[in-house]
């Protein structure tokens, strides 16, 4: 596989320093207990928190590129996502055709013209992660995608991301659902003991 993320000697008090690498069409599932660190990872590798060491995007250094174009390219889906606009629509890029595709995939076909003021916490959460991917990104950092969904919300989440790796897209994701972890990844990073540790099958 291509290696598409790569962090090395990733420094973000209070976590260890942190080296990982995701590969293109790869899930890596960070894993650990409530507090360990997860979402601080996910969000010093978005350039968020401030942070030192090296984080590459397919050989092209973090620091080479301006913040928005970064963000951009490795995505960040928080647990609780922001909005700042008054429509759904104001918050989506890219050709309508794809935004409709992806509404329709998530069982939200008509929430494009919807107020986000109506939004639930379950209907944020799953729009949150098709605003990310109207930006068509190569890496996404997906924190806890479907903690608000019920079965069938959870299932169509996990469609797009399947979907989204079969694409070459790497994804990094955090979650507690030990369930999700199998169903969706290929390898698993755990917090243990003041360190993050690959887990072998």
């Amino acid at each position: 596989m291509t290696l598409l993320l790569a962090v090395e000697g990733l420094r973000r008090p209070p976590l260890p320093v942190l080296s990982l690498a995701v590969a293109a069409g790869e899930c890596v599932a960070v894993t650990g207990p409530s507090g360990a660190g997860k979402s601080l990872l996910l969000r010093a590798i978005a350039d968020l928190d401030p942070n030192d060491g090296r984080v590459s995007l397919a050989g092209t250094d973090r620091a080479a590129l301006p913040a928005p174009e970064w963000r951009q390219r490795v995505a960040y889906v928080a647990a609780e996502s922001g909005w700042w606009a008054p429509t759904v629509a104001d918050h989506m890029a890219g050709p309508p055709d794809r935004l409709a595709t992806l509404l329709a995939a998530v069982g939200l076909p008509e929430a494009g013209g919807w107020p986000v003021a109506r939004l639930s916490s379950g209907e944020r959460q799953r729009l949150a992660l098709v605003r990310a991917l109207t930006r068509r990104p190569e890496v996404l950092l997906l924190d806890e995608p479907t903690a608000n969904l019920d079965a069938a919300a959870t299932e169509s989440v996990e469609a797009l991301v399947r979907q989204a790796l079969a694409e070459g897209c790497g994804v990094l994701l955090a979650s507690h659902d030990r369930n999700q972890v199998r169903r969706l990844a290929g390898r698993e990073l755990a917090f243990r003991d003041g360190a993050l540790t690959e887990v072998r099958p």
